[in-house]
């Protein structure tokens, strides 16, 4: 099985790119291949941090999208990470309906997980059901209630957006938070969680329960990605 995964939210700042790089980490970890596409011009983390697995791509050209399936005609075996910047939702679902991308990707047998990555204001719960009624039932949709980016989701669990999502069969799962300065560390020395977990001795280092607490945190994760059609 291979997946196409535009992990999404339409609002900066709810831990798009950080979903990105775990789900990054999760493949590399499982022995998947997949490659990556950062269409964030304003940072570009998730070419940052997984330089040589991820490049950037111009998210309002269709040449540019076109890039992120091209790979699957003579790779179907891969998947696909695309960490969407805010506010990419208009061009991405006119590239996929002049594309027919739908189609092409049934006949490929390639699942299309569209990520809605959230914190708990009332934005983000409405940005889903934009999100829901942009591609109705023709997509799937993973809901990530993001612990680092908010601690209350129970608006977004009783609102009509969620119930939407889920009629069409959405997956809710949850991201927990990591101790804000192990994130900080390990952002500010563009590290893989990898090497965040493994490197012991470098001047990057962390310590001994910084990574297990980072350790502990890929593993509730990759709990979640378990049940998902990746």
């Amino acid at each position: 099985m291979s997946s196409l995964n535009f992990i999404g939210g339409e609002k900066g700042g709810v831990g798009k790119s950080v979903t990105s790089r775990l789900l990054a980490q999760y493949f590399i970890d499982h022995s998947r291949p997949f490659v990556g596409f950062d269409t964030d011009r304003s940072h570009n983390s998730f070419t940052r941090f997984y330089e040589g697995f991820a490049s950037p791509i111009v998210v309002d050209s269709f040449e540019g999208l076109d890039k992120v399936v091209n790979g699957f005609e003579h790779n179907p075996a891969q998947s696909v990470i695309v960490d969407m910047a805010a506010q990419t939702l208009a061009p991405l679902s006119r590239w996929i309906g002049e594309s027919d991308l739908f189609t092409v990707f049934k006949e490929l047998g390639v699942n299309v997980n569209f990520w809605h990555v959230m914190d708990d204001g009332r934005d983000s719960s409405d940005l889903l059901g934009k999100l829901v009624d942009t591609f109705g039932d023709r997509a799937h949709y993973i809901v990530v209630q993001n612990y680092g980016r908010g601690s209350d989701f129970a608006m977004m669990l009783g609102s009509q957006s969620l119930a939407k999502a889920t009629a069409l069969g959405a997956q809710v799962i949850s991201l927990p938070r990591l101790q804000e300065a192990s994130m900080r560390k390990i952002d500010a020395h563009n590290s893989s969680f990898w090497k965040a977990v493994n490197d012991k001795e470098g001047p990057d280092a962390l310590g001994l329960l910084e990574r297990q607490r980072v350790k502990s945190w890929l593993a509730t994760a990759y709990a979640s990605f378990d049940t998902l059609p990746l």
